[in-house]
C-alpha cells in the first residue's frame, strides 16, 4: 500500500499510547503525514484522561506501558466509551506471554507486531476507519 493520505479534509484526530519514544515518533510523523491531528500519551492513564475529553478516529495503543497497561486501556473504553473500542489498533513486542495472546486472540481490532513499518500502520488505519474487522493477526 502506497502511503497517500488516508483522509482529505478537516483533519482526522489519533492519539498514540506509546511509551517508547522512538516507536511514538515513528507513529506521530506517519500519522500526520496522513493528515491526522496527533496527541501522545505515555501510558494508559493518561490516554483515559485525553479519551475523556477528545472523541479520537483511530487509536494505536502499545500493551506494554507503564502504570495503566494497553489491554486496562483498552477496558476502560469498552466500559465508559464502547463506540470507540472498535478504533483501537495495538502493537506489541511481546506475542509469546499468555495473557497477551489471549488478549490478541479475542481482539475484532487489528494489532500489530514490533518491530512494524509505517505502511503497516497506514494499513491497519485503513481497516479501521473503514470498518472492517480484523480478519486475524500479522505474521509475527
Amino acid at each position: 500500500m502506497d502511503a497517500g493520505t488516508v483522509v482529505a479534509g478537516s483533519p482526522r484526530q489519533a492519539l498514540i499510547v506509546e511509551d517508547e519514544p522512538i516507536i511514538a515518533k515513528v507513529c506521530l510523523r506517519t500519522l500526520t503525514a496522513q493528515g491526522f491531528e496527533v496527541d501522545l500519551a505515555p501510558s494508559g492513564t493518561v490516554a483515559t484522561a485525553l479519551v475523556d475529553k477528545k472523541d479520537y478516529d483511530v487509536v494505536v495503543s502499545d500493551i506494554r506501558t507503564p502504570g495503566m497497561n494497553g489491554i486496562q486501556f483498552y477496558r476502560y473504553l469498552i466500559e465508559r466509551h464502547p463506540d470507540r473500542a472498535g478504533r483501537v489498533i495495538f502493537t506489541t513486542g511481546d506475542v509469546m506471554s499468555r495473557d497477551v495472546a489471549e488478549f490478541l486472540e479475542g481482539l475484532r481490532t487489528p494489532w500489530l507486531p514490533k518491530p512494524f513499518t509505517p505502511n503497516d500502520l497506514v494499513s491497519a488505519v485503513h481497516r479501521v476507519l473503514g470498518g472492517l474487522p480484523a480478519a486475524g493477526s500479522p505474521p509475527a
